[in-house]
């Protein structure tokens, strides 16, 4: 609910006092001081007006409170209209197309494809001010971003970029022609198979041309109110056939609906506003995207934008939690004193707020490589190598540090009227999302072991943090060992934790952040610490803080 207006605070068994207000009504762009450094750092300054009308939005109590009504009312599964007529329609609450239309309308899926100053940059952003609102509605925004490469592949998909591109929300139940803008989904997974997609059933059946019909089912179909859905089947049969990529519009050619059928939505831990569902194909209608039996190398494309997502995603998330964390902490008092000045409390806060700088320093160097590969063949390799690397780690580490702003709220945390435990639920998505731990780790190795340019880029980039930290001189040196060596699939956790320990000090150098880059270093590399205030080395706690804190 929102803030009620003068609440009575002398009540009859007592008054109501030390306790801090609500986190709303500031421009969370703005006030950021985090955020907006690592937008700048990257080339992203252009947009800085954008992005603080973007921020003043999502930090309303008006938008927060959308937040709030779309999780407590998740969407619902209408399979019939009341005739009996098969719709397989979801039902929102309107907090959800309030959402919807304030992401989408600001550029969260189309700005990155809008300009060439720093695309991905201002896309990530965007999506962590979204994050901000509600996390849940990201995911279609997401996948609407991330579809745009995978479909370049299909030259009869231009009105297709073209809707989702769009800038503009319509959640009507329409053909494409007849809509303002579209958004996209994914369904790849099957029962069977989960992330080993190779395991796939589902079945095309040519009817001419690039044009098919498949049948078969889908085990996760993201965002089933999308208006087509990127999706993996067999074309061929026995030994010849081979994996390829379609698109599954929700309406058929001749303006009948496609036969995609809903068999139930996910009851899912977080996420709750987007709806997830189970489908299953009948002769539904789809065209191929890219070349037939290059079905994965296709959706690579996609896979990969969406990776940058779930990273930036979690690094927004552990941003977000951290000043919370710091804004009660300012604002609370025990014991006589306030919880900021207690001294383990600040070495809490202090390491919380390295580790969110660190993942937002991280998270957005990722982005720099996107925003530059298309020129620069040794940014392209890094984008590869460290996309995955970085996923891998910023994702893991957001459950822990969510988890450590709501113990920082004491018993207050835990209640549903804090926006911690909505937090908490959603925080381990991004790292099962697009591959989980193992399949991000395996990947990293496929990645150095196939791609030569990847390796050596690596490496370079590792190089020049030499000689300047014994502890990361070390750790870089166990590195380049283990890429010498050649590391076995039971090694691939542990090369991918120290390859993003080694990345994530890089990153807080080279931005400068020298009071974050001594603490990581002290704590997460020298000390070889993963509980936060329990590390060895001094920090400076008050710059940490002080940094860490919205600018009010």
């Amino acid at each position: 609910m929102t803030q009620p207006h003068a609440p009575r605070s002398e009540l009859r068994t007592h008054s109501v006092f030390n306790q801090s207000e609500p986190l709303s009504g500031l421009n969370l762009f703005s006030a950021d001081r985090v955020l907006r450094d690592a937008v700048s750092r990257n080339g992203g300054d252009a947009h800085r007006d954008h992005l603080s009308a973007f921020g003043t939005r999502m930090g309303s109590a008006e938008v927060q409170e959308w937040g709030r009504q779309a999780n407590e009312n998740p969407p619902k599964f209408k399979p019939f209209d009341r005739f009996g007529h098969r719709i397989d329609e979801v039902e929102f609450h309107p907090a959800y197309h309030q959402l919807m239309r304030a992401g989408l309308e600001a550029g969260v899926s189309a700005a990155a494809w809008d300009t060439d100053t720093a695309p991905h940059t201002l896309h990530s952003a965007l999506l962590m001010l979204m994050g901000h609102a509600d996390a849940g509605v990201c995911c279609p925004m997401s996948m609407t971003y991330a579809c745009v490469p995978a479909l370049r592949h299909a030259g009869w998909a231009t009105d297709w970029i073209s809707g989702a591109t769009a800038s503009a929300y319509d959640p009507a139940m329409k053909p494409m022609a007849e809509k303002a803008g579209l958004t996209i989904g994914m369904a790849m997974t099957e029962k069977q198979g989960g992330s080993d997609v190779r395991a796939n059933e589902t079945r095309a059946v040519s009817i001419g041309g690039d044009e098919v019909e498949l049948t078969g089912h889908k085990w996760f179909c993201s965002a089933p109110m999308s208006d087509g859905f990127l999706t993996l089947a067999y074309e061929g049969e026995g030994e010849s056939a081979a994996l390829s990529c379609f698109l599954v519009p929700r309406w058929r050619p001749d303006g009948t609906r496609n036969t995609i059928e809903i068999q139930r939505l996910k009851d899912k831990l977080g996420d709750r506003s987007n709806a997830s569902s189970e489908i299953e194909y009948h002769g539904a209608y789809a065209r191929r995207v890219g070349e037939p039996g290059r079905g994965v190398r296709t959706i690579i494309d996609m896979v990969n934008h969406t990776r940058l997502d779930c990273l930036a995603g979690s690094a927004g998330l552990i941003r977000t939690a951290s000043f919370h964390a710091i804004w009660h902490a300012d604002r609370r008092a025990a014991f006589q004193r306030r919880l900021i000045d207690q001294p383990l409390m600040r070495e809490v806060l202090a390491e919380l707020a390295m580790e969110a700088e660190a993942a937002m320093a991280l998270a957005f160097r990722v982005a720099h490589a996107f925003d530059t590969m298309a020129s620069d063949p040794n940014e392209a390799a890094l984008a590869r190598i460290l996309t995955p690397i970085a996923k891998y780690w910023i994702c893991k580490r957001a459950p822990y540090l969510v988890y450590e702003a709501m113990e920082a709220h004491g018993g207050a945390g835990f209640v549903e009227e804090s926006p911690l435990p909505r937090m908490f639920r959603q925080s381990p998505l991004n790292a099962i999302w697009e591959g989980s731990g193992n399949v991000i780790a395996l990947d990293t190795l496929r990645a150095l072991s196939r791609d030569p340019e990847s390796r050596e880029a690596l490496l370079a980039y590792l190089a020049r943090g030499k000689g300047q930290n014994a502890a990361l001189d070390a750790l870089i040196g166990r590195i380049e060992a283990s890429l010498a060596g050649g590391i076995g699939e039971a090694d691939a956790r542990r090369f991918s934790e120290e390859a993003a320990l080694a990345l994530s000090a890089l990153a807080l150098m080279d931005a400068g952040l020298d009071a974050a880059s001594d603490a990581f270093l002290a704590r997460r590399i020298a000390s070889q610490s993963t509980t936060l205030g329990a590390g060895h080395g001094q920090i400076d706690t008050e710059k940490l803080i002080e940094r860490g804190r919205l600018a009010v």
